[in-house]
C-alpha cells in the first residue's frame, strides 16, 4: 500500500458522513469567520477604550502621555485581535504590553484584552504554547512591577494587585481556551484520519482489483496457452499423418484437450459471476504434472517424468507445481520442436521440492518475452520459493524451481513415484 509523487485525492466531508455541526448561532460562526473576526475586534475595541486609563480615580489626567500611550497600544491590541487565528501570540504581547504601561495607575486593573487574546493562543496555536505565554506574560508584569516598586513610582500592594488580576484574568482566558482548543484539535485530528482512510480503502480496493487482475491473467494464460499448444500440435500432426486412424485419434485427443481446458476455463471464471458469495477463488484441483506429461506424449513429443521422494504439500505448493511443470512443458513445445527430450523432474526433500524442466535443442526466440515465466515467478514468490530459467550452455533450456515445505494437509495422499 503506499506511499510517491502523487498523491490521491482528499474524499470530500459528505463521504465522511459526519454530523451536521450544533447550533444555529455556532454555524454561523463557522460560515462568517471574516464577520466574526471583526466583531470580536470591535468588542475588544470597546473594551481596551473603557478599561485603557486610570481606574477607580478622580485626580488623573487623560491627557498625560501615560493615559496616550496605553490608549494606542488598547487600540493596537483591539485591532491586533483580527490575526488572532494566524499570528495569535500578536494580539497577546500587545495585551501584556498594555498591562505593564498600566502599572502606572495605581489602581491598575487585569485588562479584558489579556482573556480573549490568552484564548487565541490556546485555540489557535497549542495548549503548550499557551500555558508558555501565560509564564512569559506574567513573569513580564512580575519583574518589571518589582523594578517599580523598588524606584518607587508604584508601591508594592500596587503592584501586588496588578499582577494578581493580570495573572487571574489570563488564566481565565487560558483555561477556557485550552479546552476548546484541545477539543477543536482533537476533532480535526479524528475527521483527518477519517480522510487518509477513506483513502487508504479506495487504494486497498485499487490494488485488490489489480492483483485479481494479474491472478486471472495468469490463470487465462496457463490454461489458454497450454491447451492451445497441446491441440495445435495434435491437429498438425492429424494434417500430416496419411493414417486415417492415427489422424482420427490425434483430433480425438486433440477434443478431449480442449473440452478440459473448456472446464478449467469454466472454474477459473467462477470468481466474476455476480451473486454468487461461494464463488470460487481458485481451480478446484491443482494441475496434475503426470496429465501434463501425458498430454504432450499424445501430442508427439519426447516428454518424461521423474518423480523422487515423498512430501505431503499444501495445495497451493501443489497448484503451484502443476503450473510450474505445465509452463516449462509448454515452452518446450513451443520453442523446442526439435527436441529429442523434455525431461520433468521433482525431487522432494525433507525442507524443499525441487522441480527441473529440461529439454534440448532450444531455439532462440526473437519476439518479446510472454507472461507464462513472469506468472510462474509470481506464484513461486508467493508461496516463498525461488525460480530461474534460462539456457544450460549446450544449447537447451532449463527450468528449475526451489518450493519449501510447509504444513502438510491431513488429507494429503503421498505422491505417486512413477512416471507415464
Amino acid at each position: 500500500m503506499a506511499r510517491s509523487g502523487s498523491s490521491a485525492p482528499v474524499p470530500a466531508d459528505a463521504e465522511l458522513l459526519l454530523p451536521r455541526p450544533p447550533g444555529v448561532i455556532r454555524r454561523f460562526w463557522a460560515r462568517h469567520p471574516l464577520f466574526t473576526d471583526i466583531l470580536v475586534a470591535i468588542v475588544g475595541l470597546a473594551i481596551a477604550v473603557t478599561t485603557a486609563g486610570p481606574v477607580g480615580t478622580d485626580n488623573a489626567d487623560p491627557g498625560a502621555p501615560v493615559h496616550i500611550v496605553s490608549m494606542v497600544i488598547a487600540i493596537a491590541a483591539a485591532a491586533a485581535l483580527m490575526l488572532r487565528r494566524r499570528w495569535p501570540l500578536v494580539p497577546y504581547a500587545l495585551a501584556v504590553l498594555l498591562q505593564l504601561v498600566m502599572l502606572a495607575y495605581p489602581s491598575a486593573a487585569g485588562s479584558p484584552l489579556l482573556i480573549l487574546s490568552m484564548y487565541a493562543v490556546a485555540v489557535y496555536a497549542s495548549s503548550r504554547l499557551c500555558w508558555i505565554a501565560y509564564g512569559v506574560g506574567m513573569g513580564a508584569i512580575a519583574v518589571v512591577g518589582g523594578f517599580e516598586a523598588l524606584l518607587g513610582t508604584v508601591d508594592v500592594l500596587g503592584a501586588l494587585n496588578a499582577l494578581l488580576s493580570a495573572a487571574v484574568v489570563a488564566l481565565v482566558g487560558a483555561l477556557v481556551g485550552v479546552n476548546i482548543g484541545n477539543r477543536k484539535r482533537y476533532l480535526e485530528a479524528v475527521i483527518d484520519r477519517s480522510r487518509q482512510l477513506i483513502v487508504e480503502r479506495d487504494q486497498q480496493a485499487q490494488l485488490a482489483a489489480a492483483d485479481e487482475r494479474a491472478r486471472i491473467a495468469r490463470e487465462m494464460h496457463d490454461v489458454v496457452s497450454h491447451s492451445l499448444t497441446v491441440v495445435v500440435a495434435l491437429a498438425e500432426g492429424a494434417m500430416a499423418t496419411p493414417d486415417i486412424d492415427r489422424a482420427r485419434g490425434a483430433m480425438d485427443a486433440a477434443a478431449t484437450t480442449a473440452r478440459e481446458a473448456l472446464r478449467e476455463m469454466r472454474v477459473m471464471l467462477g470468481v466474476l459471476r455476480d451473486g454468487d458469495a461461494d464463488a470460487p477463488l481458485a481451480p478446484l484441483a491443482p494441475v496434475s504434472p503426470y496429465d501434463v506429461v501425458a498430454a504432450a506424449q499424445r501430442a508427439g513429443y519426447p516428454a518424461t517424468l521423474v518423480v523422487t521422494g515423498a512430501a505431503e504439500l499444501a495445495d497451493t505448493a501443489q497448484y503451484a507445481i502443476g503450473r510450474i511443470v505445465q509452463e516449462g512443458v509448454t515452452n518446450a513445445m513451443r520453442h523446442a520442436p526439435s527436441a529429442t527430450a523434455i525431461q520433468v523432474r521433482i525431487d522432494h526433500d525433507a525442507d524443499a521440492t525441487t522441480v527441473t524442466v529440461h529439454n534440448d535443442r532450444a531455439e532462440p526466440s526473437n519476439g518479446p518475452g510472454g507472461f507464462g515465466l513472469r506468472g510462474i515467478a509470481e506464484r513461486t514468490t508467493h508461496i516463498g520459493g525461488t525460480l530461474s530459467a534460462g539456457p544450460d550452455g549446450a544449447g537447451g533450456w532449463r527450468l528449475t524451481a526451489t518450493i519449501p515445505v510447509t504444513e502438510p494437509r491431513a488429507d494429503a495422499a503421498p505422491p505417486r513415484e512413477d512416471a507415464p
